[in-house]
């Protein structure tokens, strides 16, 4: 996301890659949301604090509160990364990148310290929210088990995309087994 080696980013038919270090702040501030593999909690600061915090900085937040129940942490708002098991803290820091209504959300591997059900739970969260929010979701995994429930999928290897697949009928995740 600093800049590209080759090529162009071009997201909502501007060229992002051309952006200076400035627009390029502002740009992920506003319109994209991160879930990355290490939860990045502050960790004085309360589940609730910390999805707050985000959307603090952007334009139309989601409800920090219906975000953490819709991660099913209703009853672990006030309490600090600490108290949290590495699962609900990665559900912390999913309900923390939807909350801040990005266009643009990308997940690297967003199930990886769950327990298969809430995998589920949380991968229909992100299709839910993706289709009613009209935002795009990108999900970074190895899992190849989870392609079929995606719009499209792209293979990457050494850096580089290598096979788009469109799919048109995109199998419902209670039906996807891993």
């Amino acid at each position: 996301m600093d800049s590209a080696t080759s090529g162009s980013v071009i997201i909502d038919k501007k060229d992002i890659s051309k952006f200076n270090k400035k627009e390029l702040t502002k740009y992920r501030r506003e319109d994209i949301g991160f879930v990355f593999q290490f939860y990045n909690l502050v960790q004085n600061l309360t589940a609730l604090e910390n999805v707050e915090l985000a959307t603090q900085i952007c334009r139309h937040p989601l409800d920090p509160k219906v975000m953490l129940e819709k991660v099913g942490l209703k009853d672990r708002l006030k309490n600090f990364p600490s108290q949290l098991s590495g699962g609900e803290q990665q559900r912390v820091a999913i309900a923390r990148a939807i909350a801040k209504n990005p266009k643009l959300l990308l997940c690297d591997e967003p199930t990886g310290a769950l327990d298969y059900k809430t995998g589920k739970q949380i991968l229909q969260l992100l299709q839910d929210t993706c289709r009613k929010e009209k935002m795009t979701v990108i999900i970074i995994t190895h899992n190849s088990a989870l392609t079929p429930m995606a719009d499209r999928v792209i293979h990457f290897k050494n850096g580089t995309a290598f096979d788009i697949q469109i799919n048109e009928t995109p199998t419902p995740i209670s039906q996807i087994e891993w």
